[in-house]
């Protein structure tokens, strides 16, 4: 009988460890590629045993007359061998078995991180969306702040106001009661326009517009530059009648009664005179 060959199958070994790969897939599935090659081989050389077997089946048959002992022999080493052969090949079917388990295995583990990476990056495009709003929205803010700032960069056109228009204006801040705004308004029309007809005027209405706080003294001064600068205008009785007043309240009764005398000497016709009488009489 021709001597029989014999076959030693090495089981195959998966070290799984961290993240699977797909290039781990790819290897393993390279084995069992190599295994199903082994096993196909190991089929055809085990046709070839049993048919080598036959054969010396056939030739122990003609001869088993003459050693009946050796053909019995013969046989059982024939069985035993196809015995091993197939304990090999069952053993190999499980392998394969193993293997394919591991490759399922394998497959879910890289499958596992590409949908948490899907996962990841539908989130991520979320957040960039709603990042990319607050910068349009941003955008736009800044956008505005720049424009008013070359607003308020560009020096205003100043409207140009007439001497009457800026008078005008101060006298309606007086008789709205704002003092402290009318007396800059007549001040600077005084500053501006100070040989108007209207100076004398400007100057009698900052002396009623310190009257009215009480600042008796500023009253004073201020409706002196009407009396001593403006003697031929209007307003210099008016002017005299509030000076004498103003004496009056700081208790100077002498000037008071003085500057009095003058008016109704000056001025006997104005409408002042009737309020200047009976003042004066208060003082006498």
């Amino acid at each position: 009988m021709k001597s029989m060959a014999r076959f030693a199958i090495t089981p195959l070994f998966f070290v799984v460890t961290g993240c699977a790969t797909q290039s781990a897939l790819d290897t393993t599935r390279n084995d069992v590629d190599t295994v199903k090659t082994r096993l196909f081989s190991v089929e055809k050389e085990l046709g070839g045993i049993r048919e080598e077997s036959k054969e010396s089946l056939g030739s122990l048959q003609t001869g088993i007359k003459s050693d009946v002992a050796s053909f019995k022999s013969d046989v059982a080493s024939v069985r035993r061998l196809s015995a091993d052969i197939q304990a090999t090949i069952d053993s190999t079917k499980n392998e394969m078995r193993l293997l394919n388990g591991r490759v399922d295995d394998i497959a879910l583990a890289v499958k596992k991180p590409t949908e948490e990476l899907a996962r990841y990056r539908e989130d991520a495009d979320k957040r960039i969306i709603t990042l990319d709003d607050r910068i349009i929205k941003l955008q736009t803010t800044v956008d505005e702040l720049n424009t008013k700032i070359k607003e308020l960069a560009q020096p205003k056109k100043v409207e140009a106001i007439t001497p009457d228009a800026l008078y005008m204006k101060g006298l309606e801040s007086c008789k709205a009661g704002k003092m402290a705004d009318a007396r800059e308004i007549f001040t600077k029309f005084l500053e501006q326009y100070p040989q108007h007809d209207l100076a004398a005027n400007a100057h009698y209405w900052i002396g009623e517009t310190y009257y009215s706080e009480k600042n008796y003294e500023s009253a004073i001064l201020a409706f002196q530059e009407v009396i001593k600068n403006h003697p031929q205008k209007e307003k210099v009785p008016a002017a005299m009648l509030k000076q004498a007043m103003a004496f009056k309240a700081i208790n100077d009764a002498k000037n008071a009664r003085y500057v009095l005398k003058k008016l109704l000497e000056a001025y006997p016709k104005s409408a002042e005179i009737k309020k200047a009488k009976e003042l004066l009489q208060e003082l006498n």
